[in-house]
Formats: structure tokens, C-alpha cells, sequence
């Protein structure tokens, strides 16, 4: 049996996490998926971006959010490279 590549998997990650309907099916499949530790990350990427989006400075979300300066300044090139986070944070 040949192995699946991970460019095969991760479309097929993203069309689960799609079909998730509810705030209990979204918690139960990624307390599935992830360890605490990666969903407490998550958390504070989405967190640290909702404040950058809505203009804070970096020292403002470092002292808001428990987040690393390198991790701030990942979600901080996504934000301006990328529009994941704006499309999924715009009111």
C-alpha cells in the first residue's frame, strides 16, 4: 500500500474542518486533533491578530495576549501578505 502524501491530507483537513456545523462538533474534533498546548497557540494567533487588525501595537497585544514576540510577528506578516484572518475577523 503506498503512503498518501501530506499534499493530498491537508485538502482533506481543511474539507472536514468546513463541515464542522457547531460550536461542540468544532470542540470535539479538534480537542481530537490537537493537544492542549497547539489549541492554546491557535487561541492566542487568533487573539493576537483580532487586536493587530484592530490597530494595536505589538507591545499593546504582548501585554494582552501570553504570545511570543516571534509568534506575534508571524501572525503580524500573515496579516499583511495574507487575508485569512481579515476575512475570517471583519465584522
Amino acid at each position: 500500500m503506498e503512503k498518501r502524501k501530506t499534499e493530498e491530507l491537508i485538502p482533506e483537513l481543511y474539507e472536514t474542518i468546513v463541515r464542522l456545523e457547531t460550536t461542540e462538533d468544532c470542540a470535539a474534533f479538534f480537542s481530537d486533533l490537537c493537544t492542549f498546548k497547539e489549541l492554546e497557540q491557535m487561541a492566542q494567533r487568533l487573539a493576537a491578530a483580532k487586536l493587530l487588525l484592530d490597530g494595536k501595537t505589538y507591545v499593546q497585544v504582548i501585554d494582552e495576549v501570553d504570545i511570543s514576540s516571534a509568534t506575534l510577528s508571524r501572525v503580524s506578516r500573515c496579516i499583511r501578505y495574507s487575508d485569512g484572518y481579515a476575512r475570517m475577523l471583519k465584522e
